[in-house]
């Protein structure tokens, strides 16, 4: 079976589930849904990230993926940075307690910090957009931004691609590609609000779409260098055809907390 085949097993496999749990599901229902997929992702990251040495380091990060996203659901914005502040202070502290050798090395506890900041902190805002006034749809329209301009970009990638973008990082993404993907992203973007969301001016249609679409390929491209950096090729094999959820959810971890501080700001 080709690889675009699994591709499509798989999302119409998903896409029925993940529609249910958005559109029926509760707020709890839904910040469980996706706490359960940050440490998904943390699991996936840690294998990347850590060796074998690391069980300790691998659990504390895990240990804090699960308070961030409870930490959303339960409390505000003061709680939430007061959080993220005595985390970072609990990291260093644990690191300092640990030393048992005259070779310090910090690094352990930067992939800690950075580890929580790029996957449950950005995907928490999701829970955030959910709550929000008209937060289901709000939640699609960052499925679609996502999607419309993934399956846009391998498309046009692959039947107009030339240029390559980064091929250091990722050789298979184009130039012509990341065009491609931008203006999919906004035409999903406009589809939704004129069929779904009409209350949504279109200039902030075009203007999420465009600027989520820029910043969805700038995650798939992070996420490619965590990839390269740890020299595996997925970040996992959970999802048949995508690999690992990292590789699935490498643009939403960008998008999510853009969409939703522009909703936060810029949407009456």
């Amino acid at each position: 079976m080709s690889p675009h085949m699994k591709r499509w097993i798989t999302g119409v496999v998903a896409v029925p589930i993940l529609f249910f749990i958005i559109y029926f599901g509760s707020e709890l229902v839904f910040a469980v849904f996706i706490t359960v997929i940050i440490l998904g992702a943390a699991v996936e990251y840690n294998r990347m990230i850590f060796r074998d040495d690391y069980t300790w380091e691998r659990w504390e990060s895990l240990t804090i993926a699960l308070v961030i996203p409870l930490t959303v659901y339960f409390g505000d914005t003061h709680v939430v940075l007061a959080t993220v502040t005595l985390l970072v202070l609990a990291v260093f502290a644990i690191f300092l307690l640990r030393i048992r050798n005259n070779v310090i090395d910090i690094t352990p506890v930067s992939k800690i910090v950075l580890g929580f900041m790029y996957i449950p902190l950005t995907l928490s805002s999701l829970i955030l957009l959910r709550r929000c006034e008209d937060g289901v749809l709000w939640i699609f329209f960052i499925l679609v931004l996502a999607f419309s301009g993934d399956i846009a970009a391998y498309y046009v990638g692959r039947a107009l691609g030339k240029r390559k973008l980064l091929p250091r990082v990722s050789p298979g993404k184009t130039v012509e590609g990341t065009l491609g993907l931008c203006i999919g992203s906004v035409l999903g973007c406009l589809l939704f609000r004129n069929f779904l969301y009409p209350a949504l001016p279109a200039v902030h249609a075009v203007i999420i779409g465009f600027v989520g679409g820029i910043l969805g390929q700038l995650g798939d491209l992070c996420e490619s260098a965590i990839k390269r950096s740890a020299g595996v090729k997925d970040s996992g094999t959970l999802l048949l055809g995508h690999g690992g959820l990292l590789d699935r959810l490498d643009c939403l971890i960008f998008i999510a907390p853009f969409v939703y501080y522009y909703r936060l700001l810029f949407v009456a």
